[in-house]
């Protein structure tokens, strides 16, 4: 099994690294394979709404680290996105990718695992989560959870240490993720996945 580990901060050995270094011990115990992308010090541009991947074009028109991750995406059967909080939300370069990552990429997403992390100094986790679940659970994967919602505190880089229920809460995260991996990948096998009706798309406006 395979799990894409997106790390949205942009310090190499912040906090939120140290969350996801949590979770990467226990994939390992597993023998999960890893791919972890720090993606969150790169230069990252948002979508320019041109259409052009709905419109015969295989990958996005800005070809960055987007189209990189779209195989490694495709492949993996669970993804962990971390963030840290600024003003409540999720880092804007990262939030740059995964709008561009999830709708340039026409492959079937449902069934893959998803996980969100936010690392904060004080408040803001439970919006930044609910704000990245959001990518999850549009494209039909399921959200995996923890002991409690997936957040982890601490201001200078490895605060994050001191935090010890921050820290088993990614490891029971970790945990999760690969029973839920490992159940959906039995219930392809048995009965493959779920029916899917044609997509009725309507707006509100009258």
């Amino acid at each position: 099994m395979k799990v894409l580990l997106l790390n949205g901060s942009p310090r190499a050995n912040g906090n939120t690294t140290r969350a996801l270094k949590e979770m990467i011990k226990i994939f390992e115990t597993y023998g999960v394979e890893v791919e972890y992308v720090h993606v969150g010090n790169q230069s990252i541009r948002g979508c320019l709404a041109c259409g052009a991947c709905h419109s015969g074009r295989e990958n996005c028109v800005i070809d960055d680290v987007v189209n990189k991750l779209a195989p490694i995406f495709e492949q993996c059967d669970g993804v962990v996105v971390a963030s840290p909080v600024y003003y409540a939300s999720a880092n804007a370069t990262l939030v740059a990718l995964l709008d561009r990552l999830f709708y340039s990429t026409k492959f079937d997403k449902r069934m893959k695992v998803g996980a969100s992390v936010a690392v904060a100094r004080r408040g803001g986790c439970s919006a930044t989560f609910d704000q990245l679940n959001k990518f999850f659970t549009i494209s039909g994967m399921p959200v995996a959870s923890s002991q409690y919602w997936n957040s982890v505190h601490g201001g200078a880089p490895g605060e994050a240490e001191g935090d010890l229920e921050g820290m088993q809460t990614m490891r029971t995260l970790a945990h999760n993720m690969v029973f839920l991996m490992r159940s959906i990948k039995l219930g392809k096998e048995k009965y493959g996945l779920p029916e899917k009706e044609a997509p009725q798309r309507t707006n509100f406006i009258r």
